[in-house]
């Protein structure tokens, strides 16, 4: 591949990772128009590490506080008589969340990666995500009354996220909406959804990551595909969570109703 065609994947990985579309999909599409038949898992590694460090640096003030607070809390000296903060609170619910995105993805990963290449299904699962965020038009301010997280609500927003795998199901889509079902406040909602994503695309990156693509892909062109999709992949997060704050969330169905026909249809 050459650097124009990797910084064009990394341009809308960086768009659509956070930005509820599907970043999956989008790339199953792109590779597909590009004549990558077979799917660079390295390549895909490395947009996603790109996004990866997009939301470290988006959310590095609330990671500075959950490391701040956990240590606070378990450091032999405080005698367990430091509060537990929310912030390390939300710590502990990214952890537990984890749990079932990580037994879903280990169980169904080899069944789940071979609908990377059957683009008609990506098409279809973009219209779920369309029903998915168009779903966000509905739920009432008045709906939304918990500011923080329990073990059930992370666990089930975990198996969703894990569920969403499934390329055209946006992830961020789908458990952010998840989350303001269950009563979450938007805030709380988009953070959460996040900062979960982090220890999913660690956990990705780890199953994915193979050498012998770095031949076939090149290092330059792996690294502007990793810049662009950082660089984009910041600022979709910051328009993304000012949507989330403004109840916006559902101006993305129509997109992806758009982009699922077309694709079910030509392809």
């Amino acid at each position: 591949m050459n650097s124009l065609e990797t910084t064009l994947l990394g341009i809308v990985q960086g768009l659509t990772e956070f930005l509820p579309v599907s970043s999956s999909g989008h790339l199953v599409i792109l590779e597909h128009l590009l004549g990558l038949k077979e799917p660079e898992i390295l390549l895909d590694t490395s947009l996603h590490l790109g996004t990866l460090l997009a939301v470290c640096v988006f959310f590095r003030s609330d990671l500075a506080k959950m490391i701040q607070e956990l240590w606070s809390w378990l450091k032999p000296e405080s005698n367990g008589k430091t509060d537990f903060g929310p912030h390390a609170s939300m710590a502990v619910m990214v952890v537990v969340g984890s749990i079932p995105t990580a037994l879903i993805g280990l169980i169904f990963k080899d069944p789940l990666e071979r609908l990377f290449g059957a683009v008609t299904i990506v098409g279809a699962m973009l219209l779920v995500t369309g029903l998915i965020t168009g779903i966000t038009k509905f739920i009432s301010e008045t709906h939304e009354k918990w500011d923080r997280i329990n073990v059930w609500m992370a666990l089930a927003i975990g198996a969703v996220q894990g569920l969403a795998i499934v390329p055209g199901i946006s992830r961020s889509g789908a458990t952010i909406v998840c989350a303001l079902l269950l009563g979450l406040r938007r805030e709380i909602a988009g953070r959460f959804s996040f900062l979960l994503s982090i220890p999913a695309i660690v956990g990705a990156v780890a199953l994915q990551l193979k050498s012998d693509a770095l031949a076939r892909v090149g290092a330059w062109p792996l690294f502007l595909g990793f810049a662009s999709a950082a660089v984009v992949g910041f600022f979709a997060l910051k328009l993304l969570m000012g949507m989330v704050r403004k109840g916006h969330f559902y101006y993305f169905a129509p997109y992806c109703f758009v982009v699922g026909a077309l694709t079910v249809i030509l392809f």
